[in-house]
């Protein structure tokens, strides 16, 4: 959560979202800010169905001394999780914008400008595809049997779980869910369009690059999928938070940086906000 104005506003609370096409705001707040309607309506697809919502001309964004004014945003989605419990989300527009680096430990967000962005730092660098908007990695991951398989995930920041993997995938490599967990295991995941049934598993093993992650938690779709086919589910930030994660789209890579310790849970802090 990143804490910005929009045109002078008051501090908004913004969510960092790389699984949104668009940057969103609260209806409320399109309203306060009197912005224009472009007589658009486009169509926000989530992992239980999709919802149509109104288009309008971007305001100016501040992040301390930095700044951005994307053309168009949209108003949340009435059924989003959302919309019920933060101001907007900031999305692909932002961070093809800025090279965009989080630090969850530390509780900072940096942004650099794309054009004299240099990295010399020690961390993993991944190639980036991109399915539309949505950046996409692709992993080895270790099945039930100690077999490996090649998948490829979105990357959804947006998503608090660690990794949701779509039915299809589920079923072509057997996955089971883990035995003795609370309540059975069974859960849903929320987002546009309502709910879908999960159960809650680890897998042995995920392998991004040369970056290891023994036994991560996962969300098996019991129903519907958060990705389409070929993809096998995407990664959140549950995963990504125990690494400094730089978003660099400009030349199509993530970096992940290892963190001295795992975060836990924490309240928003006032991020650093810096440009060369």
């Amino acid at each position: 959560m990143v804490p910005a104005q929009v045109t002078n506003s008051v501090p908004l609370l913004l969510l960092l979202d790389t699984g949104y096409s668009m940057t969103m705001l609260h209806p409320e707040h399109v309203t306060a800010l009197g912005l224009p309607r472009t007589g658009r309506r486009i169509t926000i697809v989530g992992i239980a169905g999709e919802e149509q919502t109104d288009v309008f001309e971007g305001p100016l964004f501040a992040f301390g001394e930095a700044t951005w004014k994307p053309r168009r945003v949209a108003a949340l989605p009435g059924s989003s999780p959302s919309r019920r419990r933060r101001d907007g989300i900031l999305g692909s527009g932002f961070f093809r914008r800025f090279v965009v680096e989080i630090d969850s430990q530390s509780q900072q967000l940096r942004l650099h400008e794309p054009d004299v962005f240099a990295y010399a730092g020690g961390g993993e660098i991944l190639p980036l595809r991109f399915s539309g908007d949505t950046p996409v990695v692709e992993a080895s991951v270790r099945l039930p049997d100690q077999s490996e398989t090649k998948a490829r995930f979105e990357i959804d920041t947006g998503c608090d779980g660690s990794i949701c993997i779509g039915r299809h995938f589920v079923e072509a490599n057997r996955l089971e869910p883990t035995n003795n967990l609370p309540g059975g295991g069974r859960g849903n995941r929320y987002g546009v369009g309502g709910a879908a049934r999960t159960h809650d598993s680890h897998l042995p093993q995920l392998r991004l690059g040369n970056v290891v992650i023994d036994r991560p938690e996962a969300s098996l779709f019991l129903e519907g999928s958060p990705v389409d086919p070929p993809l096998a589910g995407h990664l959140g930030w549950d995963l990504l938070r125990r690494f400094k994660v730089i978003f660099d789209y400009k030349r199509a890579r993530m970096i992940l940086e290892k963190s001295p310790g795992k975060p836990g849970n924490s309240a928003v802090k006032e991020p650093d906000v810096s440009s060369p």
